[in-house]
Protein backbone atom coordinates (compact mmCIF):
# COMPACT_ATOMS: atom_id res chain seq x y z
CA UNK A 1 0.00 0.00 0.00
CA UNK A 2 1.59 3.50 -0.74
CA UNK A 3 1.77 5.92 1.85
CA UNK A 4 -0.34 8.53 0.27
CA UNK A 5 -3.21 5.65 0.23
CA UNK A 6 -2.52 4.62 3.53
CA UNK A 7 -2.75 7.86 5.05
CA UNK A 8 -5.63 9.06 3.49
CA UNK A 9 -7.80 6.16 3.84
CA UNK A 10 -6.93 5.67 7.70
CA UNK A 11 -9.02 8.39 9.64
CA UNK A 12 -8.77 6.01 12.57
CA UNK A 13 -5.02 5.26 11.93
CA UNK A 14 -4.41 8.65 11.90
CA UNK A 15 -6.26 9.92 15.66
CA UNK A 16 -3.66 6.85 17.02
CA UNK A 17 -0.95 9.31 16.50
CA UNK A 18 -2.39 11.04 20.00
CA UNK A 19 -3.09 7.41 21.74
CA UNK A 20 -0.30 6.10 22.66
CA UNK A 21 3.25 3.93 22.29
CA UNK A 22 2.05 2.14 25.20
CA UNK A 23 4.13 -0.91 26.42
CA UNK A 24 3.00 -4.75 25.44
CA UNK A 25 5.56 -6.06 27.84
CA UNK A 26 3.66 -4.19 30.57
CA UNK A 27 1.04 -7.08 30.46
CA UNK A 28 3.24 -9.88 31.60
CA UNK A 29 4.86 -8.31 34.24
CA UNK A 30 4.44 -9.79 37.65
CA UNK A 31 2.30 -7.63 39.91
CA UNK A 32 4.49 -8.82 42.51
CA UNK A 33 7.07 -6.56 41.27
CA UNK A 34 5.01 -3.33 41.08
CA UNK A 35 5.28 -0.66 43.10
CA UNK A 36 1.26 0.61 44.11
CA UNK A 37 1.93 4.02 44.20
CA UNK A 38 -0.13 6.36 42.02
CA UNK A 39 -0.05 10.29 41.25
CA UNK A 40 -2.56 11.98 39.58
CA UNK A 41 -2.40 15.16 38.36
CA UNK A 42 -5.33 17.96 38.11
CA UNK A 43 -4.74 20.73 35.77
CA UNK A 44 -6.88 24.03 36.33
CA UNK A 45 -6.45 24.91 32.37
CA UNK A 46 -6.22 29.07 31.90
CA UNK A 47 -4.66 29.89 35.04
CA UNK A 48 -6.95 29.91 38.38
CA UNK A 49 -6.96 33.26 40.46
CA UNK A 50 -5.15 31.78 43.78
CA UNK A 51 -6.03 34.80 45.53
CA UNK A 52 -9.64 34.12 45.45
CA UNK A 53 -8.71 30.05 46.07
CA UNK A 54 -6.93 30.58 49.04
CA UNK A 55 -7.83 34.54 50.37
CA UNK A 56 -5.26 36.30 52.63
CA UNK A 57 -9.05 37.28 54.07
CA UNK A 58 -7.19 39.64 56.86
CA UNK A 59 -4.63 41.64 54.30
CA UNK A 60 -6.06 45.36 53.59
CA UNK A 61 -3.67 45.34 50.47
CA UNK A 62 -5.93 42.61 48.87
CA UNK A 63 -9.19 44.43 49.83
CA UNK A 64 -7.75 48.02 48.30
CA UNK A 65 -7.10 46.07 44.75
CA UNK A 66 -9.90 44.20 44.16
CA UNK A 67 -12.63 47.04 45.48
CA UNK A 68 -15.48 45.08 43.72
CA UNK A 69 -13.91 41.44 43.23
CA UNK A 70 -12.35 40.56 47.03
CA UNK A 71 -14.30 37.86 48.75
CA UNK A 72 -15.69 39.79 52.42
CA UNK A 73 -14.43 38.20 55.22
CA UNK A 74 -17.59 36.76 56.05
CA UNK A 75 -17.81 34.41 52.56
CA UNK A 76 -14.54 33.05 53.68
CA UNK A 77 -13.98 29.75 55.12
CA UNK A 78 -11.28 30.41 57.43
CA UNK A 79 -8.29 28.15 57.97
CA UNK A 80 -5.77 30.19 59.68
CA UNK A 81 -5.56 33.53 61.08
CA UNK A 82 -4.53 35.11 57.65
CA UNK A 83 -5.99 32.77 55.37
CA UNK A 84 -9.15 30.89 54.29
CA UNK A 85 -10.99 28.78 51.41
CA UNK A 86 -13.78 30.38 49.26
CA UNK A 87 -16.73 29.54 50.31
CA UNK A 88 -17.43 26.93 47.27
CA UNK A 89 -13.89 24.95 48.10
CA UNK A 90 -16.12 23.28 51.57
CA UNK A 91 -15.35 20.13 50.33
CA UNK A 92 -11.64 21.24 50.30
CA UNK A 93 -11.81 22.48 53.55
CA UNK A 94 -13.06 19.18 54.47
CA UNK A 95 -9.89 17.03 53.36
CA UNK A 96 -8.14 19.77 54.92
CA UNK A 97 -9.38 19.40 58.64
CA UNK A 98 -8.62 15.96 58.45
CA UNK A 99 -5.05 16.40 57.36
CA UNK A 100 -5.48 15.77 53.89
CA UNK A 101 -4.41 18.57 51.90
CA UNK A 102 -0.78 20.47 51.88
CA UNK A 103 -1.08 24.01 50.07
CA UNK A 104 2.37 25.30 48.67
CA UNK A 105 2.23 29.11 48.08
CA UNK A 106 4.03 31.28 45.98
CA UNK A 107 4.89 28.76 43.11
CA UNK A 108 6.19 29.67 39.59
CA UNK A 109 9.14 29.81 38.31
CA UNK A 110 12.21 32.35 37.21
CA UNK A 111 10.95 35.37 34.57
CA UNK A 112 7.44 33.75 34.23
CA UNK A 113 6.30 33.80 30.93
CA UNK A 114 2.02 34.83 30.97
CA UNK A 115 1.11 33.19 27.56
CA UNK A 116 -1.32 30.43 28.15
CA UNK A 117 0.14 27.93 25.87
CA UNK A 118 3.92 28.59 27.05
CA UNK A 119 3.81 28.57 30.03
CA UNK A 120 1.68 25.46 30.37
CA UNK A 121 4.66 23.91 28.33
CA UNK A 122 7.11 25.03 30.44
CA UNK A 123 4.80 23.33 33.33
CA UNK A 124 4.58 20.34 31.62
CA UNK A 125 7.88 19.81 29.94
CA UNK A 126 9.95 20.89 33.08
CA UNK A 127 11.74 23.26 31.13
CA UNK A 128 13.22 27.08 31.55
CA UNK A 129 11.05 29.90 30.81
CA UNK A 130 13.82 30.11 27.61
CA UNK A 131 14.03 26.71 26.87
CA UNK A 132 11.87 24.83 24.05
CA UNK A 133 11.38 21.30 24.74
CA UNK A 134 9.48 18.45 23.12
CA UNK A 135 9.12 15.70 25.77
CA UNK A 136 6.98 16.17 28.97
CA UNK A 137 8.46 15.28 31.71
CA UNK A 138 6.09 12.53 32.39
CA UNK A 139 6.96 11.25 29.23
CA UNK A 140 10.32 11.04 30.43
CA UNK A 141 9.71 9.42 33.21
CA UNK A 142 8.03 6.83 31.09
CA UNK A 143 10.81 6.35 28.64
CA UNK A 144 12.98 5.86 31.48
CA UNK A 145 10.96 3.79 33.66
CA UNK A 146 7.86 2.17 31.62
CA UNK A 147 9.83 -1.13 31.31
CA UNK A 148 9.02 -1.91 34.75
CA UNK A 149 6.57 -0.96 33.31
CA UNK A 150 5.37 2.17 34.49
CA UNK A 151 3.13 3.79 32.26
CA UNK A 152 0.63 6.98 32.23
CA UNK A 153 -3.00 7.41 31.09
CA UNK A 154 -4.35 11.04 30.51
CA UNK A 155 -8.26 11.46 30.50
CA UNK A 156 -8.87 12.62 27.51
CA UNK A 157 -9.12 12.16 23.36
CA UNK A 158 -5.64 13.74 22.53
CA UNK A 159 -2.01 13.09 24.44
CA UNK A 160 -0.71 16.32 25.81
CA UNK A 161 3.24 16.98 25.60
CA UNK A 162 4.06 16.30 29.34
CA UNK A 163 2.70 12.88 28.46
CA UNK A 164 5.31 12.68 25.23
CA UNK A 165 8.46 11.20 26.06
CA UNK A 166 11.92 10.34 23.23
CA UNK A 167 10.70 7.19 22.58
CA UNK A 168 7.36 6.27 24.67
CA UNK A 169 4.43 8.41 25.21
CA UNK A 170 1.37 7.65 27.87
CA UNK A 171 -2.08 6.93 26.08
CA UNK A 172 -5.12 8.84 26.11
CA UNK A 173 -8.46 7.69 26.50
CA UNK A 174 -11.68 9.15 28.46
CA UNK A 175 -13.65 5.89 27.92
CA UNK A 176 -12.39 2.21 28.07
CA UNK A 177 -14.83 0.43 26.49
CA UNK A 178 -14.63 2.95 23.33
CA UNK A 179 -11.15 2.67 22.85
CA UNK A 180 -11.69 -1.45 22.85
CA UNK A 181 -14.56 -0.86 21.02
CA UNK A 182 -12.33 1.75 18.47
CA UNK A 183 -9.54 -1.02 18.07
CA UNK A 184 -11.97 -3.81 17.27
CA UNK A 185 -13.55 -2.43 14.25
CA UNK A 186 -13.07 -4.39 10.96
CA UNK A 187 -11.70 -1.70 9.51
CA UNK A 188 -8.91 -1.16 11.87
CA UNK A 189 -8.22 -5.16 11.88
CA UNK A 190 -7.92 -4.94 8.05
CA UNK A 191 -5.72 -2.02 8.20
CA UNK A 192 -3.47 -3.97 10.43
CA UNK A 193 -3.87 -7.11 8.66
CA UNK A 194 -1.74 -5.37 5.38
CA UNK A 195 0.79 -4.40 7.51
CA UNK A 196 4.11 -6.25 6.49
CA UNK A 197 7.75 -6.76 7.64
CA UNK A 198 8.57 -4.32 4.80
CA UNK A 199 5.62 -1.68 6.16
CA UNK A 200 7.42 -1.84 9.68
CA UNK A 201 10.84 -1.27 8.35
CA UNK A 202 9.71 2.07 7.06
CA UNK A 203 9.57 5.01 9.12
CA UNK A 204 6.41 6.72 8.66
CA UNK A 205 4.25 3.54 8.29
CA UNK A 206 6.06 1.35 10.85
CA UNK A 207 5.74 4.11 13.34
CA UNK A 208 2.00 4.51 12.76
CA UNK A 209 1.78 0.41 12.55
CA UNK A 210 3.33 -0.12 15.58
CA UNK A 211 1.22 2.76 17.38
CA UNK A 212 -2.06 0.70 16.14
CA UNK A 213 -0.47 -2.71 17.40
CA UNK A 214 0.25 -1.48 20.88
CA UNK A 215 -2.75 0.40 20.69
CA UNK A 216 -4.65 -2.36 20.13
CA UNK A 217 -3.02 -4.28 22.80
CA UNK A 218 -3.35 -2.53 25.54
CA UNK A 219 -7.01 -1.04 25.06
CA UNK A 220 -7.56 -4.97 25.31
CA UNK A 221 -5.52 -4.58 28.44
CA UNK A 222 -7.06 -1.83 30.06
CA UNK A 223 -10.77 -2.57 28.95
CA UNK A 224 -10.89 -6.14 30.96
CA UNK A 225 -8.86 -4.82 33.70
CA UNK A 226 -10.48 -1.83 34.82
CA UNK A 227 -14.53 -3.37 34.32
CA UNK A 228 -13.45 -5.39 37.56
CA UNK A 229 -14.61 -2.46 39.65
CA UNK A 230 -17.03 0.27 39.13
CA UNK A 231 -17.84 2.96 41.35
CA UNK A 232 -20.94 2.85 42.91
CA UNK A 233 -20.42 6.60 44.44
CA UNK A 234 -22.53 9.77 42.59
CA UNK A 235 -19.83 11.74 41.19
CA UNK A 236 -20.78 15.36 39.89
CA UNK A 237 -22.49 14.83 36.65
CA UNK A 238 -19.96 17.12 34.23
CA UNK A 239 -16.81 16.22 32.70
CA UNK A 240 -14.47 16.49 34.97
CA UNK A 241 -16.48 14.38 37.56
CA UNK A 242 -16.72 11.68 34.93
CA UNK A 243 -13.09 12.12 34.26
CA UNK A 244 -11.90 11.09 38.08
CA UNK A 245 -15.07 8.66 38.20
CA UNK A 246 -13.14 6.75 35.56
CA UNK A 247 -9.78 7.24 37.13
CA UNK A 248 -10.88 6.25 40.42
CA UNK A 249 -12.02 3.09 38.85
CA UNK A 250 -8.68 2.25 37.09
CA UNK A 251 -6.77 3.21 40.39
CA UNK A 252 -9.50 0.46 42.20
CA UNK A 253 -9.33 -1.98 39.50
CA UNK A 254 -5.89 -2.21 39.98
CA UNK A 255 -4.65 -1.36 36.60
CA UNK A 256 -0.90 -1.04 36.35
CA UNK A 257 -0.50 2.88 35.80
CA UNK A 258 1.03 5.22 37.58
CA UNK A 259 0.47 8.64 36.87
CA UNK A 260 -3.01 9.45 35.67
CA UNK A 261 -3.21 13.43 34.18
CA UNK A 262 -6.91 15.15 34.25
CA UNK A 263 -7.31 18.79 33.26
CA UNK A 264 -10.59 21.17 34.03
CA UNK A 265 -10.61 24.23 31.98
CA UNK A 266 -12.63 27.83 31.96
CA UNK A 267 -10.23 29.82 34.43
CA UNK A 268 -8.84 32.38 32.30
CA UNK A 269 -11.42 34.46 34.18
CA UNK A 270 -10.58 38.57 32.20
CA UNK A 271 -14.41 39.41 32.92
CA UNK A 272 -17.51 38.76 35.21
CA UNK A 273 -14.86 36.56 37.53
CA UNK A 274 -16.53 35.94 40.50
CA UNK A 275 -19.22 34.00 39.21
CA UNK A 276 -17.35 31.70 36.47
CA UNK A 277 -14.57 30.63 39.29
CA UNK A 278 -17.04 29.79 41.74
CA UNK A 279 -18.94 27.79 39.75
CA UNK A 280 -15.60 26.25 38.70
CA UNK A 281 -13.92 25.93 42.33
CA UNK A 282 -17.65 24.04 43.22
CA UNK A 283 -17.19 21.71 40.13
CA UNK A 284 -13.76 20.94 40.95
CA UNK A 285 -13.90 20.48 45.09
CA UNK A 286 -17.10 18.48 44.78
CA UNK A 287 -15.36 16.16 42.28
CA UNK A 288 -12.24 15.45 44.43
CA UNK A 289 -14.42 14.52 47.47
CA UNK A 290 -16.14 11.96 45.67
CA UNK A 291 -13.17 11.25 44.26
CA UNK A 292 -10.72 10.53 47.28
CA UNK A 293 -13.84 8.91 49.62
CA UNK A 294 -13.83 6.41 46.50
CA UNK A 295 -10.49 5.63 47.03
CA UNK A 296 -10.74 5.64 50.75
CA UNK A 297 -13.57 3.08 50.45
CA UNK A 298 -11.08 0.71 48.46
CA UNK A 299 -8.23 1.58 50.62
CA UNK A 300 -5.59 2.72 47.99
CA UNK A 301 -6.27 6.35 49.26
CA UNK A 302 -3.19 5.33 50.76
CA UNK A 303 -1.24 4.61 47.88
CA UNK A 304 -2.70 7.65 46.05
CA UNK A 305 -1.20 11.01 45.64
CA UNK A 306 -3.19 14.39 44.11
CA UNK A 307 -1.38 17.60 42.60
CA UNK A 308 -3.61 20.51 41.16
CA UNK A 309 -1.47 23.02 39.69
CA UNK A 310 -2.20 25.69 37.08
CA UNK A 311 -0.59 27.41 34.80
CA UNK A 312 0.07 30.54 36.31
CA UNK A 313 -2.01 32.82 38.71
CA UNK A 314 -3.65 36.13 38.10
CA UNK A 315 -2.88 39.62 38.77
CA UNK A 316 -3.44 40.96 42.32
CA UNK A 317 -4.96 44.16 40.92
CA UNK A 318 -8.33 43.47 39.35
CA UNK A 319 -9.08 44.76 35.60
CA UNK A 320 -12.55 46.87 34.49
CA UNK A 321 -13.94 43.92 33.50
CA UNK A 322 -14.63 42.75 36.80
CA UNK A 323 -11.56 40.27 36.48
CA UNK A 324 -7.85 39.50 36.62
CA UNK A 325 -5.31 39.31 33.46
CA UNK A 326 -2.64 37.10 33.18
CA UNK A 327 0.15 36.56 36.34
CA UNK A 328 2.71 34.72 37.85
CA UNK A 329 2.98 32.67 40.73
CA UNK A 330 -0.06 30.95 42.25
CA UNK A 331 -0.95 28.06 45.09
CA UNK A 332 -0.47 24.39 44.05
CA UNK A 333 -2.44 21.78 45.99
CA UNK A 334 -1.62 18.44 47.40
CA UNK A 335 -3.98 15.86 48.33
CA UNK A 336 -3.11 12.46 50.21
CA UNK A 337 -2.93 10.53 53.49
CA UNK A 338 0.53 10.81 53.98
CA UNK A 339 1.61 14.36 53.76
CA UNK A 340 4.39 14.90 56.39
CA UNK A 341 3.34 19.25 56.22
CA UNK A 342 -0.55 19.49 56.49
CA UNK A 343 -1.94 22.61 56.03
CA UNK A 344 -0.40 25.70 55.00
CA UNK A 345 3.42 24.66 53.76
CA UNK A 346 4.79 27.94 53.75
CA UNK A 347 4.31 31.50 54.30
CA UNK A 348 0.95 33.35 52.65
CA UNK A 349 1.77 35.30 49.48
CA UNK A 350 3.81 38.42 49.83
CA UNK A 351 1.43 41.89 48.46
CA UNK A 352 3.64 44.14 49.21
CA UNK A 353 7.00 42.92 47.28
CA UNK A 354 5.40 42.54 43.35
CA UNK A 355 7.27 42.41 40.09
CA UNK A 356 7.37 45.26 37.69
CA UNK A 357 4.13 43.85 36.34
CA UNK A 358 2.50 44.00 39.55
CA UNK A 359 2.37 40.05 40.19
CA UNK A 360 3.47 37.65 43.06
CA UNK A 361 6.91 36.36 42.53
CA UNK A 362 7.80 32.76 43.15
CA UNK A 363 9.42 31.51 46.08
CA UNK A 364 9.12 27.71 45.25
CA UNK A 365 10.13 26.58 42.12
CA UNK A 366 7.50 24.32 40.48
CA UNK A 367 9.83 21.33 39.51
CA UNK A 368 10.75 21.09 43.06
CA UNK A 369 7.29 20.16 43.76
CA UNK A 370 7.57 17.52 40.83
CA UNK A 371 11.54 16.62 42.38
CA UNK A 372 9.70 15.89 45.10
CA UNK A 373 6.86 13.86 43.90
CA UNK A 374 9.44 11.47 41.76
CA UNK A 375 12.04 11.25 44.67
CA UNK A 376 10.00 10.57 47.68
CA UNK A 377 6.96 9.36 46.17
CA UNK A 378 7.49 7.46 42.86
CA UNK A 379 11.05 6.37 44.20
CA UNK A 380 13.33 7.36 40.99
CA UNK A 381 15.81 9.20 39.59
CA UNK A 382 14.42 12.94 39.46
CA UNK A 383 16.86 14.60 38.13
CA UNK A 384 17.85 12.10 35.17
CA UNK A 385 13.98 13.03 34.15
CA UNK A 386 13.97 16.60 35.05
CA UNK A 387 17.28 17.51 33.36
CA UNK A 388 19.06 18.50 36.64
CA UNK A 389 18.87 18.43 40.56
CA UNK A 390 16.31 20.81 42.40
CA UNK A 391 15.73 21.42 46.05
CA UNK A 392 13.46 19.25 47.48
CA UNK A 393 10.46 19.79 49.56
CA UNK A 394 9.24 18.36 52.98
CA UNK A 395 5.45 17.79 52.16
CA UNK A 396 5.74 13.79 52.16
Amino acid sequence: MERRDFLKQSTLASSLFFVPNFVKAFENVSKSTFKHKKLVIIQLSGGNDGLNTIIPYTNDIYFRNRPKLSIPKNNVIKATDELGFHKNLAPLKNLYDQGYVSIINNVGYPNPNRSHFRSTDIWQTASNADEYLSSGWVGRFIDKYGKNPYTAIELDDSLSLIMKGKNMNGIATKNPNILFANTNTAYFKKVLEQQTDAHLSEHNLGYLYKTMIEAKSSAKYIYETSKTYKSSLEYPNNPFGNQLKTTAEFINSDLDSKVYYVSMGGFDTHANQANKQSKLLKTYSESVEVFVNDLKKNDTFKDTLILTFSEFGRRVQQNAAGGTDHGAANNVFLIGENLKKKGFYNEAPNLVNLDTNGDLIHTVDFRSVYATILDKWLQVDDASILNKSFSKLNFI
